[in-house]
């Protein structure tokens, strides 16, 4: 990948030139049928998702959203392996997720998700370096193999000059991009990112796009869950729930 600094993001006319040019999606790797997901608080049972079907292949720029209320967190979690469906089926790349005990669901979290989160959810005592290591270490990876992996994931997110920083030396902008060579050096199977502008400014997060944009057009699949109708924009297929259900789904406009 070549790496992109803050000032080296194309301009306003080259990111709408380019906005709607369209990968050839691959092969599915997210097949959810008749998914609901159903909560107990107190007496009440609370319908979060009421039967949902999305089908999500490689390569594919995928934005979900909806108002608070719509399922949109629920079924973020479920694509995340971070939850499991009360009824219907989840399959990823072609395993049953919905039947996965807690062990089999963090080693799909492991290795086949990268996540970025609104709030960069990175050790503020470790560097740059070592926060993005840290998926390798877990996955058992040898010292030297994931120090060069990390440092790789650093220089392709523009942040090879940053590695031995702390996350109270970066910017918010350099944080995210730590957090996005996180979720990168597993060489996930999806990237999903949940409100990856959230705590940035406009500029900032203008920036985070134009990142997310190189990782799609390099053959990434990004899911971008966000309530933000101009991040969404970015991507090439949205998503919309509104009471559980899946409202519309199309091409981004």
């Amino acid at each position: 990948m070549t790496p992109i600094s803050a000032s080296s993001g194309p301009d306003a006319a080259e990111r709408s030139s380019r906005a709607r040019a369209i990968r050839p999606a691959g092969a599915l790797v997210i097949d959810i049928e008749g998914v609901t997901k159903l909560y107990k608080m107190g007496n009440e049972i609370i319908h979060a998702l009421r039967g949902v079907n999305l089908n999500i292949h490689r390569n594919e720029y995928l934005a979900i959203m909806g108002p608070s209320g719509s399922g949109k967190s629920t079924l973020m979690n479920m694509l995340g392996c971070l939850d499991t469906p009360t009824a219907g089926r989840y399959e990823f790349s072609g395993k049953n997720v919905a039947s996965m005990v807690d062990d089999e669901l963090a080693d799909i979290r492991n290795r086949e998700i990268g996540f970025v989160f609104q709030t960069f959810n990175l050790l503020p005592r470790s560097n740059a370096l070592h926060n993005v290591e840290l998926p390798l270490i877990y996955a058992g990876i040898s010292k030297a193999d994931r120090i060069e992996r990390a440092e790789q994931a650093l220089h392709d997110v523009g942040l090879g000059d940053r590695m031995h920083h702390k996350p109270n030396e970066l910017s918010g902008g350099q944080r995210q991009r730590v957090a996005i060579a996180r979720a990168l050096v597993t060489r996930p199977s999806i990237i999903l990112a949940d409100e990856p502008t959230g705590n940035l400014d406009s500029k900032t997060g203008v920036e985070i796009m134009d990142l997310f944009e190189q990782l799609y057009v390099q053959g990434n699949t990004l899911i971008v869950v966000t309530h933000e109708e101009d991040v969404a924009r970015h991507a090439r297929r949205i998503v919309r729930l509104r009471d559980g259900l899946i409202e519309s789904d199309g091409p981004a406009n």
